[in-house]
């Protein structure tokens, strides 16, 4: 399974989505998940991947991490992966 396939899975599950319903232009607020499920999906991924999402859930805006889109998490997250490797 691939970065994209897990992160979009959990992403799906946090909303009580199937995986195919979650595209890679979808925003969290489109698949219906807000700040509580945004902090367990973080959790997730973080588990899932082994690494620390720069996020601060009480700023989402100020955080170095971009979430606007499910393609901009899945970047942010293989690029946080690489940059452990």
């Amino acid at each position: 399974m691939s970065i994209r396939d897990k992160v979009i899975a959990i992403i799906a599950e946090q909303a009580v989505l199937d995986p195919s319903d979650v595209s890679e232009d979808s925003t969290l607020e489109d698949l219906g998940i807000d700040s509580l499920g945004l902090v367990e999906s973080i959790f997730a991924i973080e588990e899932e991947f082994d690494i620390s999402i720069p996020f601060n859930a009480n700023e989402p805006s100020q955080s170095d991490f971009d979430i606007s889109s499910v393609a901009a998490i899945i970047a942010g997250i293989e690029k946080l992966i690489a940059e452990q490797s």
